[in-house]
């Protein structure tokens, strides 16, 4: 039986890993100053470049979680195409978007009683949920069954390393992740809080550096100690600052057993919380 891979926009995957794949990805709103945007991969109601020049004006974004309706309406046209669905979610950590979908699933699964829908937390964020779809595009490709799969994908879903650092701790504030105080001191010192995602999907922060410097030599060390030691592929995610990312990659390649290193952008979901000038790193851990 043939099967559609699907995700949700908050994966900031490269379009042409999506397209090569025939991913269907459902689109996630955010309101910037009162006006609601749906994003989707191909950026067709508004550029992250826009998005972040936006964010750099003090205009205030915020997002909301996709519900079951939105769900429904993605994945009823490849049901009725005779198609089955192993939809992977962004992670139940930090939205409730895995939830809707599960309701969504129950709902479908009565009126296409033939069809398989399969729903897995990735337990991934961003970019990092890209990175692990970009592995699932490929086992799929191997031929691997909807079932097995689905096993890969729960077997495989906590060894993907997020690590990430931000430029404005203003918008971690916003979202809760730190205290105005901390944002203010930090700000103030050029603290870079090094962040990354647990084993149940949620964001933490494991250390704080001064200056870019200390925070690329970071992510960079993590690479060295925790990579895989066959899977060498590595995404550098941005939020409108390719130059670092550039030079990142540049550092990678010299200093680290990277191999395939592919750039992508932090769209404007994962940009609402994180601002302008994050910058991660996501690769397989051993």
């Amino acid at each position: 039986m043939s099967y559609r891979l699907v995700s949700d926009a908050t994966l900031d995957l490269p379009l042409d890993l999506i397209e090569k794949y025939n991913m269907t990805i459902v689109p996630m709103a955010f309101n910037l100053d009162g006006q609601e945007i749906l994003h989707y991969p191909d950026e067709r109601n508004m550029t992250t470049e826009e998005f972040y020049d936006a964010l750099r004006q003090g205009k205030l974004s915020v997002t909301s979680q996709i519900n079951p309706a939105t769900y429904m309406e993605f994945f009823s046209p490849i049901l009725e195409k005779g198609e089955d669905i192993l939809y992977v979610a962004f992670t139940s950590g930090l939205s409730g978007t895995y939830q809707s979908a599960v309701l969504a699933k129950g709902i479908l699964e009565e009126e296409y009683p033939d069809r398989k829908i399969c729903v897995v937390d990735s337990l991934c964020a961003s970019a990092g949920l890209g990175y692990f779809m970009n592995l699932v595009g490929q086992k799929k490709e191997e031929g691997l069954s909807l079932e097995e799969l689905q096993d890969w994908v729960i077997a495989n879903r906590t060894r993907i390393a997020h690590w990430f650092t931000v430029d404005d701790l203003f918008h971690l504030q916003r979202g809760g992740r730190l205290s105005i105080a901390e944002a203010m001191l930090g700000s103030a010192l050029k603290i870079k809080p090094i962040i990354s995602v647990d084993e149940e999907g949620k964001l933490f922060v494991e250390n704080k550096v001064r200056g870019k410097k200390k925070s690329e030599e970071y992510l960079i060390e993590k690479i060295n100690q925790t990579m895989d030691d066959e899977e060498h592929t590595v995404f550098i995610a941005h939020g409108d600052c390719e130059d670092q990312a550039l030079s990142l990659k540049e550092k990678l390649l010299q200093e680290t057993k990277a191999e395939n290193i592919r750039i992508t952008k932090i769209g404007p979901i994962i940009g609402t919380h994180t601002g302008p000038g994050m910058l991660a790193v996501l690769f397989m851990k051993k």
